[in-house]
């Protein structure tokens, strides 16, 4: 249907991400697309440059991780979200439910002079953010998904689809009389901007903080610190259904839970 609004570019993720700037540079129309986010590397060229010319491009990425299962490890990124984020001037948006991916739609539409990636899952997610809220909570990058009373024994961060797999390891620290504060950080880079005191309270404070991502673990220990839990993929994935995967690569609240209680 050509006098419909999509294009279908076939696999040509280069091709679909250089026209979309073009679009962009013409003005009149907020381009947008969709493809795997491990297929960023083909077109990882055209985003740069929608980067490097401040041209509000959205790039709808899903997929982002073995959670995507059996199609194996050609399709599932393991680096594709750190690389991303070394890029200057590129937004990088990795909700954790329903909720949290129309906040970073918003985010991304608000966007005037970057261009925006959305990373998504492939696998059905729960919703996590139960209670309305006036303020958009992705816009600053992260905040407190589970608070604690008083000062937490320990900080749980993790993005995209790990949040509720913190948030299942906070219950069972719970059991065992562990006060465990999860935090959601969808766009280091909003994070990054806030005021130091918020990201103080947002990443735990003083206290033992662990880093939950189904990813490459480069660049964790900036939130962590030197004495923090770093959990992730640094190899490659496998060919299994996406749940068989996570206790593979043991990214499970269970252990979660065996980390914390090596440390307390």
């Amino acid at each position: 249907d050509f006098s419909g609004r999509y294009i279908h570019y076939g696999v040509r993720e280069f091709a679909m991400a250089a026209a979309m700037n073009g679009m962009a540079l013409h003005g009149g129309v907020l381009p947008y697309g969709g493809t795997f986010l491990v297929f960023t590397d083909y077109a990882r060229p055209a985003i740069r440059l929608s980067a490097l010319m401040g041209q509000r491009v959205i790039y709808v990425m899903t997929h982002d991780s073995i959670g995507l299962g059996e199609d194996g490890p050609t399709h599932q990124p393991i680096e594709h979200l750190m690389s991303l984020r070394a890029m200057p001037n590129l937004l990088v948006l990795r909700p954790a439910d329903v909720v949290e991916t129309a906040e970073c739609w918003q985010v991304a539409l608000a966007q005037a002079r970057r261009p925006s990636v959305l990373a998504l899952s492939r696998q059905s997610l729960p919703q996590l953010r139960l209670k309305a809220s006036k303020d958009n909570r992705c816009a600053k990058g992260g905040y407190v998904l589970k608070a604690v009373k008083g000062t937490p024994d320990v900080a749980l961060l993790a993005t995209g689809s790990e949040v509720s797999v913190a948030m299942q390891a906070a219950d069972l620290l719970a059991a065992r009389g562990v006060k465990a504060q999860v935090s959601s950080l969808p766009s280091w880079e909003l994070f990054d901007a806030q005021p130091a005191a918020y990201r103080r309270r947002v990443l735990g404070g003083d206290g033992l903080k662990v880093s939950i991502e189904a990813g490459a673990t480069l660049g964790w220990r900036k939130y962590v610190g030197a004495d923090g839990i770093v959990l992730g993929i640094d190899g490659f994935g496998a060919s299994a259904p996406g749940k068989n995967l996570f206790r593979h690569f043991r990214l499970t609240p269970e252990r979660v839970v065996a980390e914390v209680a090596k440390r307390l």
